[in-house]
């Protein structure tokens, strides 16, 4: 035995190409010993000469592999066997530790290079190396080995076996490595004749899209639904076929400069683009698409090719652009399952390409917008899950259920929020199953067993139901968070902060304390308790959560509170395009209080103005109507509507102030007075409660916020 040193890696340092890049530093120093895979991280037992080793550990952090994170080194004496060469070793399970996985990484120049150069790997669609291919949403367990992922069932052939065996190879231990002769391949089918070989399916494919037909396409994460972008009768055919509202779709284009033909991009953007995530940036538009694509409004969902088929596809397709969307029937999880797929699928899309290695973990295309501050993650998936949030607090046995809409979970480990992948609505037999799936995924991968369940306020959301079932099932203590609470807190623990702070939560919807809906929340806040200092004016929702598809229902509303049953509705175009029995009931409803609940939201605002400016009447997606009063603004207007603070936020004459503009304002113009109000009205609640209580610091969460203007 002789003097070594041990080095413990803790952080993203599995999936990455790490053991790797380890083995290759230890051989330029001339360093003996070993790396292997723990579950708590990467182990390196080291021995040579003391000074190598202090460069080699400073190299470590200088030189990591671009997808890695790393959190801890741990550098520590300790006696050692005696090596006469540097290895990679068998992974080990250190009792109930846990490392970071990770995330799927977009396919790398170098293999792109290679689909045209090495022999085994021409065209080969699932080409990968240690710094790019799929991660978690092939794994099943850890430590990250292949026996424990979806390539299990695929044995290497010679030349991949002596690659991955090959220090000095860049797929030396990469777990999905593959070639056409041994790893997964593709399969075309319409329903009646079945493909195999590559290039025929290419042929195929890229036929039927610029023939204007659909394509379910296999992707990392779940399957896609794919047509030309350009061919408005593709895209319409597609979104019947989807059952699709008029929600906009995502596109992939062949390139970034085919991209920057149809959007504007500035150099953050165009990184987030390029970068291993890939993942789908909101854009502002330059150039149209087929109309059925944004359906009018001015930004552009877009992405670039993330795996090899993409680039291969789109060498044989004419067109510069496709739709990409999820594959599935509108308001369910996207399909993960070949059988599911042939099934559902097919019914609508002309063909579907599949490939024969399972998808163990869903992932959807994540979905960000990058702002002058910074990125806002809007939807949260593939290329970002399972990276955890590191807190600075314990969140050990956490588990926090999150709410109804555009459902996330999160688990506790340690110091760390492992955030599941985005799920969706919870208001979906299937949703609701790939919800539980995906918590029992989480649980089993990561060691997880709850000791604290964390759920939403309302007691009728399907995430406080199976908080019950879950707290019997355990014995476990539970916790109900108010909904814009946890808005600030997760800001709070996003960034390390355990203070008071002035928290700002604008949304559409949140069960309060009061047993009202709120949404426009002004609070004195921290990460375990919350004071509501101020919030908007409580309007009556007519109808209850009609009034989410029916915009002109909180239009009404707003005017009734303020200006009663005498106003004279009909001259208003929204209303006299409204059926006059709608128009008559809704005014019972606000007479009698009846089926017309209370609400603080500010999405509800942003519905009503939208209404009135006839922007949006009735809505056929989430959120349509703000969407589209963002989308008119002028952005050349820094003029405000009057509004009145007490106890609430009071918009009567701001209301009286649209009506006026309504006969002489552009609606570009009124979007932006309104929009600049909201903003207004944020600064001067917030300079109040500053002045008031001496707190400087100011939260913003919601998804009012996801608001590129405000």
């Amino acid at each position: 035995m002789i003097q070594g040193y041990e080095i413990l890696i803790r952080g993203l340092v599995q999936g990455v190409g790490f053991r790797p890049f380890i083995c290759r530093l230890a051989a330029k120093y001339g360093l003996s010993g070993e790396v292997d895979n723990r579950t708590d991280g990467v182990s390196v037992i080291v021995q040579g000469d003391p000074s190598d080793i202090d460069r080699f550990s400073n190299d470590i952090l200088t030189y990591a592999p671009p997808a890695s994170r790393i959190k801890s080194i741990d550098v520590f004496p300790s006696i050692v066997g005696e090596y006469d060469r540097f290895t990679v070793t068998e992974s080990r399970v250190v009792n109930d530790q846990i490392t970071e996985i990770s995330p799927d990484i977009a396919v790398c120049d170098q293999c792109l290079e290679d689909m045209s150069s090495d022999p085994a790997r021409i065209d080969y669609p699932f080409i990968n190396c240690t710094n790019c291919g799929p991660r978690f949403t092939i794994i099943n367990g850890l430590p990250y080995d292949r026996p424990v992922t979806t390539m299990s069932g695929f044995r290497m052939c010679p030349k991949c076996s002596a690659e991955y065996n090959d220090i000095n190879d860049r797929r030396f231990h990469a777990q999905p490595i593959a070639c056409n002769s041994c790893g997964p391949s593709c399969e075309f089918t319409d329903g009646k004749v079945i493909i195999k070989e590559l290039r025929e399916i290419l042929d195929k494919t890229s036929s039927i899209i610029d023939g204007g037909g659909s394509l379910a396409l296999k992707g990392v994460g779940g399957y896609h639904l794919a047509c030309d972008a350009l061919n408005n009768d593709a895209v319409a055919r597609l979104r019947q076929g989807k059952n699709r509202d008029m929600k906009p779709f995502a596109v992939m284009f062949r390139d970034l400069a085919a991209l920057k033909e149809y959007c504007h991009t500035d150099s953050s953007e165009e990184k987030e683009l390029l970068s291993w995530i890939r993942p789908v940036v909101l854009l502002i538009s330059k150039r149209s698409l087929a109309p059925q694509v944004s359906n009018g409004l001015v930004t552009t969902g877009a992405l670039l090719p993330f795996m090899p088929f993409h680039y291969l596809l789109f060498r044989h397709l004419k067109t510069p652009v496709i739709v990409l969307t999820s594959g599935n029937i509108s308001e369910e999880p996207v399909i993960k399952d070949d059988s599911e797929a042939r099934d559902k699928l097919l019914k609508s899309a002309d063909a579907l390409v599949s490939y024969n290695r399972d998808i163990s973990n869903r992932a959807d295309d994540s979905v960000v917008m990058v702002t002058k501050p910074g990125i806002i993650i809007i939807r949260r998936s593939r290329g970002y899950v399972p990276r955890p949030v590191d807190l600075a607090f314990d969140a050990e046995g956490i588990l926090a259920l999150g709410a109804e809409q555009k459902n996330t979970f999160s688990i506790g480990r340690k110091n760390q929020a492992i955030m599941g992948q985005y799920t969706g609505d919870l208001k979906n037999a299937g949703v609701c199953d790939f919800y539980r799936e995906s918590i029992e995924n989480f649980s089993s991968l990561f060691r997880f067993t709850p000791r604290y369940i964390a759920h939403d306020l309302h007691p009728d959301y399907y995430s406080t139901l199976y908080a019950s079932f879950l707290r019997e099932k355990y014995g476990i203590p539970s916790v109900a968070v108010q909904h814009h609470h946890a808005h600030i807190a997760s800001c709070l623990a996003e960034r390390c902060l355990d203070e008071k702070v002035i928290g700002v939560s604008l949304d559409g919807t949140g069960y309060g304390t009061d047993g009202n809906m709120w949404g426009g929340e002004f609070m004195i806040a921290d990460t375990g308790s919350f004071e509501r200092y101020c919030h908007f004016d409580y309007v009556p929702m007519p109808g209850g959560d009609r009034v989410v598809d029916e915009p002109w229902r909180m239009a009404f509303s707003y005017l009734y509170k303020y200006f009663g049953d005498s106003f004279d509705y009909y001259s208003l175009e929204v209303f006299r395009r409204t059926e006059k029995h709608k128009l008559d009931l809704v005014s019972e409803m606000l007479g009698k209080n009846i089926n017309a609940p209370l609400s603080s939201g500010a999405g509800r605002l942003f519905d009503a103005v939208s209404a009135l400016t006839g922007l949006c009447h009735e809505a056929s997606f989430d959120s349509e109507a703000p969407m589209r009063l963002e989308s008119a603004i002028n952005h050349n207007s820094d003029v405000c509507y009057p509004f009145r603070i007490a106890d609430t936020v009071v918009f009567a004459d701001m209301f009286l102030a649209i009506l006026d503009d309504l006969k002489k304002v552009d609606v570009s113009e009124i979007s932006a007075r309104f929009h600049n109000t909201i903003a207004q009205v944020i600064v001067e609640v917030a300079e109040r409660i500053r002045s008031s209580r001496g707190i400087g610091k100011v939260v913003l969460s919601g998804g009012v916020f996801q608001n590129r203007y405000i």
